[in-house]
């Protein structure tokens, strides 16, 4: 296959909140290109974008997919990308190799918690976004709403390029008034698309809303304004050229109608694309990184420049291995082709280019600036490496995944499968890297973090099929601390006589509480000699030995200071480990004095919640024991900080998710320890001592 210019690529990512059509748009475009000769189904399982097992058992996009076609001579790289929020790591990677975002809405139900949750994304890397309405021929539809939902979420930017000549089941015509013709589609046949002058019955309309977007795109441009009002209206040839212009500039968002399961809207988007959507050229240099200086330099989409990839999802196949999908952002990219991967100075030289058609893979010579496609047998590069040619000191700004924020313990089901745990989590990390793998070494707990049950779910799936290991879950131990309230003191006497020579340590010592978080500390007031020097770091040893399991419920103490200041000892029978065992009685005798009690860690949480639902939250907050701090407005979400007990984490996620149907996010952060509430105590120690 030859390779294609960067002003003949449109580079197109298609998201939207699950269920709003994405995959069957997908295969609609790829119909209507010819790229495949008819329509796939995703309760068939044979959609040219979900192909992996797991995909076609839980009838869902779980990963990002390629395919590409042309039309009207252009190159079409169309990123297919899940809906679910649980995976929206792989829609934030395919968003940063776009150059637009067609953001599918179901006209059915609207905007959606993903639709919100993704605008904020194409906010965040700066991307023209297209809205597509799906479904116009299923029952219940309402153009109006949807559009009137759309400009309430994301402004009056939101214009209708086209409205539908009716409704629900049996619709097949569009009014576009951007062509200002009648556009009528033979449903489920490719080709059909015919165009007419716009009957009277939808003419008054029409005007009304042509005007509308002709007052629109005129206020993007200064010329395009004074035009307006020399003329009182702008051609089609002008508005074309507006939009355009505003889209990179993100003063414009259109809206377009879709009915993908029956090749409705199909073709005209297609146009659309390619005559409305910037090329890698009018999308303009990218933002990289300076290896040397780490300040931003501009680099051009110029085939002949510099070699300079970007990987942005890897995954792994059998019998095939590891493979990287990337993006070409400057020069080419051919097999065999020697480049460093800037990250990590190493080597590499890919095997075979490929260009993608779902699980298809298309040999290519190369891939020019702007191209995106996919290499093998890569040695050690990864998501979000730039891989360059020798020299080139510039790296692409990497993706920012999502925080994971629920936090599960795994444990294998077979003894001694802990290795191929780790190797096997490795590597679906690389696969995915917006899941987070951590090893508790207080409790010997792997922890997984993950963006929801559903992506959990998925990953120990994954683990079983992939590297045929079993893991069951398990709430993660929380690392409570045990301290003192008021100074004790106690005696500590080792004394062992057994034939020969004994043991004898005699020390006193005296615990002192001091401020939070100022961990252990040892001193000696040891005088005369009472206690020799030479014995004292055994005592030392001793003490910190016992801080490490409390009296209380065996956790680590905290907060606290130890003095050694009395003793005694015997010229023959004392040693420093009848020290070291003399000073742990002590500490464990003076700490049962010192009236401990248990410590739990808190967190800091904050919550971006629409304003509806902050009353559900907040009460959910407080029932859990959490503090609420303050709440702000923010845009369109309501903020609420608060400070919540590390044992309410993962129940707080399972009540947010179901008091606000996911339309609400948390980030949190370790904050401090705080005492415990007696109940709370009460039932951990009883816990402890079962």
């Amino acid at each position: 296959m030859h390779a294609v210019q960067p002003d003949q690529l449109r580079n197109i990512v298609i998201t939207g909140h699950t269920g709003s059509g994405k995959t069957m748009l997908c295969e609609s475009l790829a119909l209507s290109m010819g790229v495949i000769n008819r329509l796939g189904s995703i309760e068939d399982g044979n959609t040219l974008s979900d192909y992996s097992n797991d995909e076609i058992e839980r009838q869902h996009s779980l990963n990002t997919s390629l395919i590409h076609g042309y039309w009207n001579e252009q190159k079409i790289n169309i990123i297919d990308t899940p809906g679910l929020l649980d995976f929206h790591g792989d829609v934030k990677s395919a968003m940063r190799v776009a150059d637009t975002v067609l953001m599918t809405v179901n006209a059915a139900t609207g905007v959606e918690v993903g639709t919100d949750i993704i605008w904020d994304y194409t906010g965040e890397y700066y991307k023209p976004v297209m809205f597509i309405l799906t479904k116009l021929d299923a029952e219940r539809t309402s153009f109006n709403n949807t559009v009137q939902e759309l400009r309430d979420h994301f402004g009056h930017l939101v214009t209708p390029i086209q409205f539908p000549a009716e409704e629900g089941l049996g619709h097949h015509t569009l009014i576009d008034v951007l062509m200002m013709k009648q556009i009528e589609f033979s449903p489920d046949k490719p080709g059909s698309m015919t165009i007419s002058e716009i009957p009277d019955l939808y003419l008054k309309r029409a005007e009304e809303m042509h005007q509308e977007l002709v007052e629109a795109v005129a206020e993007t441009d200064e010329e395009l304004m004074n035009r307006f009002f020399e003329v009182g209206n702008l051609t089609e040839e002008e508005l074309r050229s507006g939009i355009k212009s505003a889209l990179l500039t993100r003063t414009f968002f259109p809206v377009f109608c879709t009915s993908p399961l029956h090749l409705i809207g199909s073709e005209r988007l297609l146009n659309a694309i390619v005559n409305l959507c910037p090329s890698p050229i009018e999308r303009g240099p990218e933002h990289t990184i300076c290896t040397v200086d780490e300040k931003e330099n501009l680099l051009q989409p110029d085939p002949n420049g510099p070699t300079v990839a970007f990987i942005f999802k890897t995954m792994s196949e059998p019998r095939i291995g590891e493979i990287s999908f990337l993006r070409v952002y400057s020069g080419h990219l051919e097999t065999g082709h020697e480049l460093i991967d800037v990250q990590t100075g190493q080597i590499e030289k890919p095997g075979q280019v490929y260009t993608m058609l779902g699980q298809k893979k298309i040999p290519v010579d190369k891939l020019l600036a702007g191209d995106i496609g996919m290499v093998v047998k890569l040695k050690d590069a990864h998501t979000n490496d730039t891989l360059a040619d020798k020299g080139t000191l510039c790296r692409i700004s990497p993706i920012k995944f999502p925080v994971p924020v629920l936090a599960t313990a795994i444990i294998p089901l077979t003894q001694g499968d802990e290795d191929k745990i780790s190797s096997g989590l490795h590597h679906l990390h690389e696969e995915d890297p917006s899941f987070a793998i951590d090893h508790d070494v207080e409790f010997n707990q792997t922890i997984l973090k993950t963006l929801g049950e559903t992506h959990l779910e998925t990953i120990i799936s994954r683990l079983q099929a992939k590297f045929n290991v079993k893991v069951d879950i398990s709430p993660i131990k929380i690392p409570y601390r045990e301290t003192i309230r008021v100074p004790s003191s106690a005696q500590g006497k080792y004394k062992k006589q057994s034939g020969g020579r004994g043991q004898y340590g005699d020390v006193w010592v005296r615990l002192e509480p001091v401020a939070r978080d100022s961990g252990f500390s040892f001193a000696s007031e040891v005088v005369g000699g009472v206690v020799p020097t030479r014995y004292l770091p055994a005592v030392e040893k001793g003490l910190h030995e016992a801080i490490e399991h409390g009296i209380l419920a065996g956790y680590p103490v905290v907060d606290l200071k130890a003095v050694a200041y009395d003793g005694s000892f015997h010229p023959v029978d004392s040693s420093e480990f009848a020290f070291k065992i003399a000073a742990s009685m002590a500490f464990k005798a003076s700490f049962e004095k010192a009236k401990p009690f248990l410590l739990e860690p808190l967190y800091s949480l904050t919550v971006y919640a629409p304003d509806q639902y902050t009353g559900e939250i907040v009460g959910d907050i407080s029932s859990k024991r959490g503090k609420i701090l303050g709440m702000e407005a923010d845009v369109r979400m309501q903020i609420i900080r608060a400070l919540i007990p590390q044992a309410a984490l993962t129940p707080f996620h399972h009540a947010l998710t179901r008091l606000t149907q996911s339309r609400a996010r948390y980030t949190y952060s370790f904050s401090h320890y705080e005492e415990a509430p007696p109940d709370i105590a009460q039932k951990i120690i009883a816990e402890k001592g079962a």
